[in-house]
């Protein structure tokens, strides 16, 4: 199981820097990078509100679920 984040598609599309995102939503460079660059371990409520209302979108549209091959649900 894998979750991906779009953060980099989502930034590119719009013309958003990584700064600016972080300068708008209220939270460090750092994390706004972990999540650009696929890298951050996890994501606080808080910060995911922050970067949806800066981005104007939805959870959903940020992060998504990818299955893996040959995952046994029912183990």
């Amino acid at each position: 199981m894998a979750i991906k984040v779009n953060l980099s598609r989502i930034l590119g599309e719009r013309r958003i820097k990584i700064t600016e995102l972080a300068d708008t939503a209220g939270i460090a460079k750092n994390t706004v990078m972990a999540l650009y660059h696929e890298r951050a371990k996890g994501v606080t409520w808080d910060v995911l509100e922050k970067i949806c209302a800066a981005l104007n979108c939805q959870p959903g549209d940020l992060l998504e679920y990818i299955p893996s091959s040959g995952t046994n649900r029912d183990a």
